[in-house]
């Protein structure tokens, strides 16, 4: 991703956290999915800098920030690191987007601080416990607690074998089962997902993945009042467009669209719409622009009442 200021922050607990900024004007603050260090936008973060400020974060573990301290990585916490950027360069109102585990993280910044957050753009995510849905089925939230026990007693072999499986391998694999729109996703795109994967440690994906499992903000989503989008995928495995569907339902006046044909990269298979639709929100409910007539044409006073 490009950016026109970029720099870091240390949190609370002592992680360096990075983040950029690009274009100006109201505030979109983008939250990323796990394992992700903005891949999924790279069609909506330069469209939106068109007419907004735009602000992206890398997680404790992810991207360009830090390993995590002693905070660890839950995602009340990652959602605290947000807020703490925000703070830092002076923002006191923003849109929140976040897509895949973001959409947990924005809904966690919205309980921090229900004031501070303009509007909500959920895209490709769940309120929660994802790792019980995957695929439909609860087998990742069963095998989870033993990857984490075989990576902490085994540091150095799941190192030496965490992204070793070739892009090019990854990639076809992907397409063949159905994880991404075969006909829609870019080459490219992918590689920049699969090529952060590869650099990240093991132990940090698979804790921040145990967080978002074991994390849920159902409670929340009745008593949000802030503009809400909420975007499923048609395809998507990770998570199912049901539990959007229903996440949709529960938040007061949100909106929902479910794009056909997409995987859990919907954002950048299909960007013409999603860049669309989004952009669409922004302008009618989070920001509105008022209109040319109104901009032009002075209020009206009443006339004075005749003096008696």
């Amino acid at each position: 991703m490009k950016y026109e200021d970029q720099g870091f922050i240390s949190a609370d607990d002592g992680t360096r956290l990075f983040y950029g900024v690009l274009g100006s004007g109201p505030v979109v603050v983008l939250s990323d999915g796990i394992g992700c260090d903005g891949f999924v936008w790279a069609y909506l973060q330069p469209a939106l800098a068109e007419h907004y400020r735009v602000v992206h974060c890398h997680y404790r573990g992810h991207g360009r920030s830090g390993p995590p301290g002693d905070g660890g990585v839950g995602i009340a916490r990652l959602a605290a690191d947000v807020s703490h950027v925000l703070d830092h360069l002076g923002i006191e109102r923003a849109a929140s987007l976040g897509h895949s585990m973001g959409t947990q993280v924005c809904l966690e910044l919205y309980r921090r601080d229900p004031a501070r957050i303009a509007g909500l753009g959920l895209l490709c995510g769940s309120y929660g416990h994802i790792t019980h849905t995957f695929h439909g089925t609860n087998v990742l939230e069963q095998v989870l607690p033993k990857l984490l026990e075989m990576v902490g007693t085994r540091r150095g072999l799941a190192r030496a074998i965490w992204g070793r499986v070739p892009f090019s391998v990854a990639f076809q694999f992907a397409r063949a089962v159905g994880e991404v729109d075969s006909l829609a996703i870019r080459e490219e795109d992918f590689r920049n997902y699969w090529n952060h994967i590869g650099l990240m440690e093991p132990g940090v994906f698979l804790e921040t993945l145990h967080s978002a499992g074991d994390h849920s903000a159902e409670d929340l989503l009745p008593s949000i009042n802030a503009p809400t989008l909420v975007v499923a995928a048609e395809r998507d495995t990770f998570t199912p467009p049901a539990l959007a569907r229903e996440m949709s339902e529960r938040i007061p006046n949100a909106e929902f669209l479910v794009l056909p044909g997409g995987s859990h990269a919907a954002p950048v298979e299909q960007p013409k719409r999603t860049v669309g639709r989004v952009l669409d929100f922004l302008a009618k409910r989070v920001y509105p622009v008022p209109s040319l007539a109104q901009l032009e044409s002075p209020p009206v006073r009443p006339p004075d009442s005749p003096s008696s």
